[in-house]
């Protein structure tokens, strides 16, 4: 294995190096008698047929190569869909180079005309197949849509795993649920999105999704296959943006997953760090981060060990806890139906019968819906509640005592 790295101003069109890095690179595969050369870059199908007449071996340029690595990491029918589809796309420009040698089939009935080149009849099976896969990622697609309705109507929240490949996001999402997904120390372990349902302290249930790593530069074929599942993010109440602190270019990829979240439109939702894998640091210790307002902004973490996962479901709890309030509702007797739709939606946290049987329930639910409810059942809600959020139990000490301090 030989690596030849080069700069230039501007790709060559037809070979995307210059003619004295092409010559370097023939020098190397005769050496070396390779029989594949790897561009990290993206190769337009005429650069690849060149190279490839020029060179004498095969030819993979980025795109491919992580399309290949996907192809092998997919499980899931629906996992192997999106692959298809993406690789099928990325063919479809690229047929030309393996039949130019076949002339054109017999015509249709009675065998008369020049009929279809092989190139043009592996073009129309391909739009046939492109075609029909789609059809059955928009069933995915639905049946996810149908899912987080749902999850919106049963008003549970969702928590959302991300961040670059081979950051640790499937361990960490073992440790949260306790499942036994798939975890390896690889590019791209995970490609279906998983999801499980947990109990947060002091909140209660929540879903947590576990989805595919991101890369730079990820491949436009990949971000339009993998949307549905990608949607589970874009969708999401939180992101817990899973990063390699013990990678020395963290830095640099927390922006690369930033940009990727911002082209499948979920740069606004709101996001939680997990420094990961401080077991491989020195001296750092499991700690939560908070920003100048006192909220979470990381949570220092094991997934290995397990060491800080219990500061990690507190510092969700909290966030998550951000638009949700808690007030006794008193119900009249004939508002039965309305005290039976909170038990539904499990807001309820407990309740007394006083003497004229109206019930005083204790709630916990989105401002929102509170607001609603107390409309419908004839009550105000004190200003107090509506102006306070409830997340002093979650605090941080110093940062309580701070404020305290400043309106003093």
């Amino acid at each position: 294995m030989e690596y030849i790295i080069g700069s230039r101003r501007q790709p060559s069109p037809g070979h995307f190096v210059g003619s004295g890095k092409l010559a370097e690179i023939a020098s190397a595969v005769r050496s070396h008698q390779a029989e594949l050369v790897l561009f990290n870059h993206a190769l337009s199908p005429g650069q690849e047929r060149n190279l490839e007449r020029y060179l004498k071996c095969r030819v993979l340029d980025r795109t491919g190569l992580i399309l290949d690595i996907f192809a092998q990491r997919a499980r899931s029918h629906e996992g192997k869909l999106q692959v298809e589809l993406a690789q099928l796309e990325h063919m479809s420009s690229r047929l030309k180079r393996g039949w130019t040698h076949l002339d054109r089939q017999k015509g249709g009935i009675g065998l008369r005309g020049a009929g279809e080149t092989q190139l043009e009849l592996d073009q129309r099976m391909l739009r046939q197949r492109i075609k029909s896969i789609h059809k059955s990622l928009d069933k995915v697609r639905s049946q996810r849509q149908q899912g987080r309705r749902a999850r919106e109507r049963a008003q549970v929240a969702t928590v959302s795993l991300v961040g670059y490949t081979n950051a640790g996001k499937t361990t960490l999402f073992n440790q949260l649920t306790e499942a036994n997904g798939y975890a390896a120390n690889q590019l791209f372990a995970t490609l279906d999105s998983t999801l499980r349902r947990i109990e947060l302290p002091n909140f209660g249930r929540a879903i947590v999704a576990d989805t595919v790593g991101f890369i730079s530069h990820l491949p436009h074929q990949l971000v339009e296959a993998f949307r549905a599942t990608l949607e589970e993010t874009a969708s999401a109440d939180l992101l817990l943006h899973v990063v390699d602190a013990a990678n020395p270019d963290h830095a640099e990829l927390v922006g690369t997953v930033n940009d990727v979240l911002h082209d499948i439109g979920a740069a606004e939702t709101r996001q939680l760090q997990v420094c990961n894998k401080i077991d491989l640091l020195d001296g750092v210790e499991p700690h939560i981060q908070r920003d100048a307002d006192g909220a979470p902004r990381r949570v220092w973490v094991s997934a290995t060990s397990g060491a800080g996962m219990d500061l990690l479901s507190a510092a969700i709890s909290e966030l998550l806890a951000v638009d949700t309030l808690r007030h006794t509702l008193v119900l009249e007797p004939a508002q039965a139906s309305l005290r039976s739709q909170l038990y539904q939606k499990g807001f309820v946290e407990g309740e007394e019968v006083d003497a004229q049987g109206r019930y005083h329930i204790d709630v916990k639910m989105p401002k929102t819906d509170l607001i609603r409810v107390c409309g419908q059942c004839g009550q105000e809600l004190p200003e107090s509640d509506t102006a306070t959020v409830h997340v002093q139990e979650f605090a941080d000490p110093d940062a309580v005592a701070a404020s305290q301090t400043q309106s003093a």
